[in-house]
């Protein structure tokens, strides 16, 4: 099976995307963004220059004036082909000519900027020289909500992310684990993941045993035994958007004490979702799948927070965490993935994503929270 084609994001797409971010960072008394190559520079302008190098490449947003993105020459051709750029003006720049002067002129000399958090500090600096009085700020500080309300094609491309992950999964239950190392099942997620459509494989954690204890187990050498609890934990980007998903397997019987402790992270993972509604806090959620584990017993041995957002990249802004108390709007998409950690013997996580609709929660992954035996 194949990855379906992505949406096509018009010009129109772009331009409304950087007119909203220029709105909102206006709103937020900032003079403009400043975007340098990564996921918001591609997000707002469809663009991926075909290497990352020391050469500025800066997108300048700002109220009220038309978006323009600073390049390279040598590379401003395929700047010019991207999906977004019928919507913004290019102002190229040639080797031996002064990038950050010209970027310069395009801004207000006391400003105060978002700028992208992957922005390089060479670039940074040299935008200070050139305009000391201004002043800037991470854009995950200053705008950590610019991505996180998707809209209709967006969610329906989330939507097919988790589908993706979920055939994966149903795969995955049905190939051997007893007598296999962790690498070998973590290189069958790869390519299962692939075969599902992803382009982008960021993470198959593997965790076996007392490995399952680490929430962020690297895939190794351990063989995994029957009598195992096995944590899998995999995502990346299909068509440009995110997938994560976490289960649990047994191979084999589990003990009682290993199927009550995925019954608790189950009904933890169950109470997180039932919290998720518009103008609830972020923090809600972490409390309701929190308040599950430690009525149990087991608190002290959820150490991560219940969740993350997730869209053009795998994490992002919003995070479900005591102290976060920013209210949940629907198109906002993010995991919720309690666990419990036992050292030394072994781990439990379950993670769907999850998008806030007008009156609750949608999940993204529909596989079951049963624990599933595996062979």
């Amino acid at each position: 099976m194949t990855g379906s084609t992505a949406a096509s994001f018009t010009a129109d797409d772009y331009r409304a995307r950087m007119e909203r971010a220029a709105r909102t960072a206006a709103e937020a008394g900032l003079a403009g963004l400043l975007v340098a190559p990564g996921p918001d520079l591609v997000w707002l302008t469809g663009y991926t220059p075909p290497a990352v190098t020391e050469r500025l490449t800066l997108l300048v947003l700002a109220a009220g004036q038309d978006p323009v993105l600073v390049v390279p020459a040598l590379e401003a051709p395929d700047a010019r082909r991207a999906a977004g750029a019928a919507a913004l003006n290019l102002r190229d720049w040639t080797d031996g000519k002064d990038p950050y002067a010209a970027t310069a002129a395009l801004l207000d000399s006391k400003g105060r900027f978002g700028i992208s958090d992957n922005a390089w500090v060479l670039h940074l600096l040299a935008l200070q020289q050139a305009l000391p009085g201004s002043t800037y700020a991470s854009l995950t500080e200053a705008l950590p909500m610019l991505r996180a309300v998707k809209d209709e094609a967006e969610m329906d491309l989330m939507a097919a992310a988790g589908a993706a992950a979920d055939a994966t999964f149903e795969e995955i239950r049905n190939v051997p684990f007893a007598g296999r190392r962790e690498s070998e099942v973590a290189a069958d997620l790869d390519r299962l993941l692939r075969r599902h459509g992803h382009e982008q494989v960021d993470f198959t954690i593997v965790a076996s045993g007392p490995n399952g204890a680490d929430p962020h187990h690297e895939a190794g050498d351990r063989v995994i035994a029957r009598g195992d609890m096995v944590v899998l934990d995999f995502g990346g980007l299909r068509d440009g958007y995110g997938s994560d998903t976490s289960r649990t397997v047994h191979v084999g019987e589990p003990t009682d004490e290993e199927r009550r402790v995925h019954d608790l992270v189950r009904e933890a993972q169950e109470a997180g979702f039932r919290a998720v509604r518009p103008g609830a806090a972020c923090q809600d959620v972490d409390r309701a799948a929190r308040a599950v584990i430690a009525g149990a017993g087991y608190g002290e041995y959820f150490i991560h927070r219940t969740g993350h957002g997730i869209g053009v990249t795998t994490h992002e802004p919003p995070y479900m965490i005591e102290g976060e108390e920013r209210p949940l709007v629907p198109g906002m998409c993010f995991s919720v993935e309690p666990g419990v950690y036992l050292p030394g013997r072994f781990g439990v996580r379950i993670e769907d994503i999850v998008t806030v609709t007008e009156d609750g929660g949608r999940r993204l992954n529909t596989t079951t929270r049963e624990l599933v035996i595996v062979e």
